[in-house]
């Protein structure tokens, strides 16, 4: 996916490709190193130099990033006297260090000091950045992440530094059981603006395309869709509006881009909430942004004797001082919404076939140990799943006892005698919980297992290898057992043989599949691939808590039934499935889905293996393709006109944008490989609503319609300019006009 995913970012206006080096993905063990497949930078890094674009690195390798460990290695925490994130001699090297520098007292400042001489020193030629360093020693750059770094950010802390932001949010990630948040490419825009009028020289979206967290890579109750609301979202596809209305902005600044760099800065208050920053050579090369900082209202403001309005909260650019070429609050660009199509069910008992992995016996256990262990420290990783078994007596007769299981996470499944008692989680703000149930009991020898599950491990803070997971305190009636003798074992049968691949699927033997029960359950099927090239997902939505393979390929973990505090799956994606008039009518379907990768494919007989920790139904589970099928555009007299006729001109050496100024355009614009195959609304007037709900209003040309169509049906994208003479005429004369265009594409 690398090269059309820079070719998407770089067609979007940037010049930059930002990346972490994952320091667990290149050397998982000690000395053993991995740069293939998906883990080679390398390749990556050429791929984005052939497409004629820049890299930032940040080589961390601590990295954070809600990934596992924070990119760190679990073998460091074995490592002798280690402590991580300090001065400490077998452990250097770091990102965004100032949030938990203060708990290192005395030995946070000198680390710093030794990372940026140590950097400095390879004399690379390059750079060297540090990311929330407000402290950063020269000449090292302090660099600021956040939402509103335009607002926030303290600057440079030396004159001769620039102003950078590394992560500017376009949204934020979403852990199990947390909803998505949404943020406005109006919002990203004014910040950026903003931050760009205050002399920022550098702005880095995070995420600009989020991707997936695949196998157990995402970190503490992650979920495994990682900023699928970025401008381009985790198939791939370009998000709209997000990603056209930064394209706009970005091409808005290119204009600016002489006096920015050697013009003078001044600022001029244009009223109480209001100003502008005014870039200006000698020769009289100017660019100015007009900012109105008031939340709730427009106003018109007085610049050089010409009244602009400024929509509330937006900033106007202004590439030759006169001219206004985009504001962050009307763009011109269109909206689109992704479609689900089920391609495939898994809906009937003969196409499945089951493994139960066996409830663990203190007997079969081979590490033994007085007391409980820590998760992390007897695992190492290895696995998410860590068996703790003991074995007690029970004297009395009554048969009920209460079981009573403090864990500091994340998750834990109880099982006496082989059967289950009662399972239980944490969440990401509070990862430890307890498990209170009534267990029942026999007359003397009994055997307790409890399986203690992890969801990623920890990625930030403070004395990181000190972090614990697992079992910590066990009673039975009023007995504790936290003390006694224990079996554990590391992982399940199923991983160990590894079940999931081709390689180890006959190690064990397949039945057909029963009614689910809360016994850990692999199940297993084969199927061919989708045709077409559209991104497709494993839709899981009847389905519990596991992990899923595709040909020995994990697309991670998925937890379904942990519910948002609306009671919708997680990872819920809303899928558009089906128009019903000429008025936009949609029928919105939830879906709990999972990116697999057609690279991971082959033409049939694909082997989807999944382990599930609940009762989940893998009846229920379906195969989609996931895809853009709806895209509409809707302009008022008010919008801006598109930039590229003005950028076409300047590339020509003419530098008078006023001459070149269009009319708000409708520019719908189809996928790669998909065409408009029908116009399914189209009004000039006054249309009632927006893209996401419309009709038509007491102005509406007849026109319109068929002038739409015979612009825009059979190609994949068209232009249709706010033009009364393009419809034949005025409908409504003293009406201001607007047009709204809602088409679909095959």
């Amino acid at each position: 996916m690398w090269p059309s995913l820079i070719a998407k970012a770089k067609e979007g206006g940037l010049d930059v490709i930002q990346t972490y080096v994952f320091w667990n993905l290149h050397e998982p063990q000690k000395g053993q190193y991995d740069f293939s497949g998906r883990n080679d930078i390398i390749r990556f890094i050429k791929e984005i130099q052939s497409q004629g674009l820049y890299v930032c690195l940040r080589i961390g390798p601590f990295i954070e990033s809600e990934w596992t460990y924070g990119g760190l290695p679990i073998w460091l925490h074995d490592v002798a006297g280690i402590v991580f994130r300090s001065d400490n001699k077998p452990y250097k090297i770091e990102n965004e260090y100032q949030t938990i520098e203060p708990a290192f007292h005395e030995k946070g400042p000198p680390y710093v000091l030794w990372a940026a001489k140590m950097a400095v020193d390879f004399h690379t030629g390059v750079p060297w950045v540090m990311c929330k360093q407000d402290d950063a020693p020269g000449p090292v750059i302090n660099a600021c992440n956040g939402m509103r770094c335009g607002e926030t950010f303290k600057g440079p802390n030396s004159p001769n530094k620039p102003s950078i932001w590394t992560e500017d949010w376009t949204s934020f990630y979403q852990v199990w059981g947390g909803k998505p948040y949404i943020r406005s490419a109006q919002d990203i825009a004014f910040h950026v603006a903003l931050f760009i009028a205050k002399n920022g020289s550098y702005v880095n979206y995070y995420m600009y395309h989020g991707g997936t967290n695949f196998g157990r890579t995402a970190a503490a109750f992650m979920i495994t869709g990682y900023y699928d609301q970025a401008p381009l979202d985790e198939y791939g596809l370009v998000r709209e509006p997000k990603w056209g209305h930064l394209k706009e902005l970005h091409a808005a600044i290119k204009l600016c881009s002489r006096p920015l760099l050697t013009g003078t800065q001044n600022v001029i208050s244009l009223g109480q909430l209001q100003e502008a920053f005014v870039f200006e050579e000698t020769s009289g090369v100017c660019a100015a942004f007009l900012v109105n900082n008031d939340e709730r209202k427009a106003v018109t403001v007085l610049f050089r004797n010409i009244s602009y309005e400024l929509p509330r909260k937006s900033i106007s650019i202004l590439p030759d001082c006169k001219t206004v070429a985009f504001n962050t609050e009307r763009v011109s660009t269109q909206y689109n919404k992704r479609s689900k199509t089920s391609n495939l069910k898994f809906d009937s008992d003969e196409k499945w076939e089951e493994y139960r992995e066996a409830i663990l016996n203190f007997d079969n256990t081979l590490l033994r140990a007085e007391g409980l262990l820590d998760q992390i420290s007897a695992a190492k990783d290895a696995s998410d799943y860590f068996w703790y078994t003991f074995r007690f007596h029970y004297n009395s007769s009554n048969a009920q006892a209460p079981l009573d299981v403090q864990s500091h996470g994340h998750i834990l499944h109880a099982f006496v005698n082989g059967e289950y008692t009662g399972s239980a989680h944490g969440s990401h703000d509070n990862v430890s919980f307890t498990l209170r149930n009534t267990v029942h009991l026999r007359q003397g020898t009994n055997d307790g297992a409890l399986l203690s599950v992890t969801v990623g491990l920890p990625d930030s803070g403070a004395f990181l290898e000190r972090k614990v997971a697992g079992v910590h305190r066990v009673r039975v009636q009023d007995k504790s057992f936290t003390n006694c003798s224990w079996g554990y074992q590391v992982g399940l049968i199923g991983e160990k043989l590894q079940i999931y691949s081709n390689l180890g699927l006959n190690k064990v033997l397949w039945s057909s599949i029963r009614s689910p029960t809360r016994q850990l359950t692999w199940y297993k099927t084969t199927f061919r691939a989708p045709a077409g090239n559209d991104p497709i997902a494993l839709n899981l939505q009847s389905m519990g808590k596991g992990e899923a393979w595709v040909n020995g390929q994990s697309i991670g973990r998925y937890w379904v039934s942990f519910k948002t505090s609306k009671g919708n799956p997680s990872q819920t994606q809303y899928a558009v499935n089906t128009v019903t008039s000429i008025h936009f009518c949609a029928i919105i379907k939830a879906t709990n889905t999972y990116h697999v990768p057609r690279a991971f494919l082959k033409p049939t007989g694909n082997l989807l293996v999944l382990l599930e920790e609940e009762n989940g139904n893998p009846l229920g589970i379906t195969v989609d393709t996931i895809a853009i099928r709806k895209v509409c555009g809707h302009v008022t007299n008010s919008h801006l006109p598109p930039l590229s006729s003005w950028l076409r001109h300047r590339q020509r050496g003419d530098t008078d944008i006023k001459k070149f100024g269009k009319k708000p355009t409708v520019q719908p614009s189809c996928p790669l490989g998909k065409k408009i195959s029908k116009i399914v609304f189209a009004s000039f007037g006054n249309p009632d609503g927006d893209c996401e709900r419309y009709a038509v209003g007491s102005c509406h040309s007849s026109h319109s319609q068929g002038v739409v169509e015979r612009a825009c049906i059979g190609k994949s994208r068209c232009s249709i300019p706010l033009l009364s003479r393009y419809f034949g005429g005025d409908p409504c004369p003293g009406i201001h006009k607007a047009l709204l265009v809602d088409a679909q594409c095959r």
